[in-house]
Formats: C-alpha cells, structure tokens, sequence
C-alpha cells in the first residue's frame, strides 16, 4: 500500500521472520554460528534464549536456511503447548513411524532409534528444533531429555534444539531438571539492540526492500524508534510499518519524529530508558572482526564521533558499510572500500547507506 510512495518494491517491516531481512550483530552472528556448529557436529542439546521479540526464531530459521544441503534432516515444532501424547503423535508423522506407534511409547521409542541409527549411518544429521520451549509442560521438558539420550558411544543421533525466553532459563535452573540443564552442550542469548544497531536495522532493511533510507526517517524519527522500542526488533518493525503507513495518509516523506510519537501513543507505547547513555565512541565489540585472508590493519578505522545521537546513528551507517558481505551459510566474505567519514553535524542518517550495503543479499532488479 505504502511501499511505493517510499520508493520501496515491499514492505521491509512485515512480522514474518523472513530471513532475506537478517540482521547479524556480533551477538546475533556468534548465536548463529552455535545453532549451526551444535547441530552439524551434534553435541546434542542447544538452547537459544531471549526477550520475546529479540530475533531467536529468525536466527534459528537462518541457520536451518544454510544447513540445507548438509545432510540435514530438520524437524520443526513452533507450538510445543502439547500433552504428551499429542507430543508422540507429533514424532511419529514427523518421523514416519507410523500412526499405531503412537500407541505404545515402547514402539515409538524401539522406531525412532531405529530411523535414528539409519540416518547416522548414511551421514545424515536429524535436529529436533522446539520454538518457544518456555511453554513446554513439565513432562515434556523430561521427554525431550529422553529423547536426546538417543546416541552411540561417539555420537549423538537427535540434536535437539530448544529456542524461548528468558523464562526458558528460569525453567531450566530448577532442581527438578537439572538433568536436562547438565545435557545442554551449548548456549546462546540475544538482547535487545542499542541506538547504533537499532539505526543500522532499520537503514538495511529498507535498503533491501529497494529503497533510500534517508528518504524514509529522518534522524529524529529514528531516535524515537528507539526509545520506544528499547532496541526490540520486532517492535521496532511494529513502529516503522505503522509509521510508513501514517506517513503514507499524510503525504509526508520522509517520516519525522511527530508522527512516530503518534504511532506509539496509538499502541499505548512508552519511552523504555529514556535517560540512556549514547556511547561516545563504537565499542569493539561491534567493530568487524577479522576473516580468514584478511589482517587487523587491512580494516578501516572507526572515527570518533560526538556523543549525540546522531552521532551513534551516523557511526551506524559508517560501520554498516565497511562491513564486508557475509551469507550466514559461507565463510567467504568480500573486503569492500571504507566510505566517507559521515558529517556529525549535517544529521545526515544513512550517508553511506546509499552507496554500500551491509547485507549479503542481492538487490531487487
């Protein structure tokens, strides 16, 4: 409806965990990274927790994206609000044990070891991927820490991969399921995004929807995108979908900060951590790391802006683009020229936006 007064081929603030749209950070990069590493070398139990909202099922979904083609036979529960039975009913049609397996947990375990055993055998990984765990009964949480006891003397044959809330950790700390805490192999968390990245997020996905990020929010706009999300991704999207359509009414591009704060009045949003420290500078944490065949001195230094937002934002844009080109299923990456050193004071949001990308996606023709 909008897309086409931004200059935009599609909406770049839909909900659905597209993973064309896949902002990695150095946190979302290093969670990716574990997803995949615990399932190919199969170390059995994977736990991804975060803040509802925070990118853990994009995250997951991308990784399974890059493993097809490994070998990988992958298994997918997004609604584990299950009684144990429909939990047995629900493996045997993924597993093809046959419905009368259901039946009799007996059968269904003597099965899927069986079908376990074969994949192992060919070279095939199977991963059991739950969404939203933090909703599994009790006695689920125990299936499932039967089910990862699956293995040989040397392998693991069902990778199971748990991805919730926070509350998923809280569970998993109580004494009644340290079993199933003492088999996690490996962990990782997502938080909400800073300024910076909350910039860079929102500057890349119009990017790949087509279109110009500076012709869309203004600096100020962006802010207060921030401030009322607390760097949530998923509401974030909420704001800057709900904004481009009230812009889009009021014949206004780009969208300024008044109309953001009359999105987030309209969805009875308030400022999170309004009195938030801008860093100074970019934390090195954020800074790209380095790739095989390339050196620390090879990479552009980060320039030290001011302190005000617009600042962040503009470092934003200066680190996106000196990002190289990484498609979270290849090693290769692309070194790519340092752009201008953004002027603080000209506010201006995605200068180096407009030439480079940050994303590993190819542009819309």
């Amino acid at each position: 409806m909008y897309h086409e007064y931004y200059g935009l081929t599609e909406r770049p603030f839909d909900l659905t965990p597209n993973t064309r749209y896949l902002y990695l950070t150095p946190m979302h990069r290093e969670a990716l990274a574990a997803v995949q590493y615990g399932i190919t070398s199969r170390r059995g139990i994977i736990v991804v927790t975060g803040e509802a909202g925070t990118g853990k099922t994009t995250i997951v979904r991308a990784a399974l994206r890059a493993l097809r083609g490994e070998n990988v036979r992958q298994t997918y529960l997004n609604n584990p609000a299950l009684t144990r039975d429909e939990f047995l009913q629900f493996l045997t049609k993924a597993f093809r044990l046959g419905a009368e397996s259901a039946l009799s947990k007996t059968d269904l375990l003597s099965k899927l070891t069986a079908v376990l055993a074969k994949a192992h055998a060919a070279g095939q990984v199977t991963a059991l991927v739950v969404d939203e765990a933090q909703s599994l009964p009790h006695e689920l949480l125990e299936e499932i820490r039967l089910l990862a006891n699956i293995e040989t003397s040397t392998a693991k044959l069902l990778q199971v991969v748990l991805v919730g809330q926070p509350e998923l950790a809280d569970r998993l700390n109580d004494s009644s399921l340290r079993q199933l805490k003492q088999r996690v192999a490996i962990r990782a968390t997502l938080r909400p995004l800073d300024l910076r990245a909350t910039a860079a997020l929102i500057a890349g996905r119009i990017r790949v929807a087509g279109g110009n990020p500076s012709e869309v929010f203004t600096p100020a706009a962006v802010e207060l995108v921030y401030r009322y999300s607390g760097g949530v991704a998923r509401t974030i999207n909420v704001i800057c979908d709900n904004a481009l359509l009230s812009g889009f009414a009021a014949e206004q591009r780009p969208v300024g900060p008044a109309l953001v704060e009359e999105v987030c009045r309209d969805f009875d949003l308030a400022p999170r951590d309004p009195q938030a420290r801008v860093p100074s500078r970019l934390p090195a944490a954020d800074t790209p790391r380095p790739t095989l065949g390339t050196k620390n001195n090879d990479r552009p230094a980060s320039p030290t802006l001011g302190t005000s937002p617009a600042g962040v934002v503009a470092a934003a844009a200066t680190a996106a683009a000196s990002a190289s080109d990484t498609d979270p299923g290849s090693t290769t990456t692309t070194p790519r020229t340092a752009p201008p050193t953004p002027d603080d004071s000209s506010r201006d949001l995605f200068t180096s936006f407009g030439k480079r990308r940050w994303f590993s996606f190819r542009k819309k023709t």
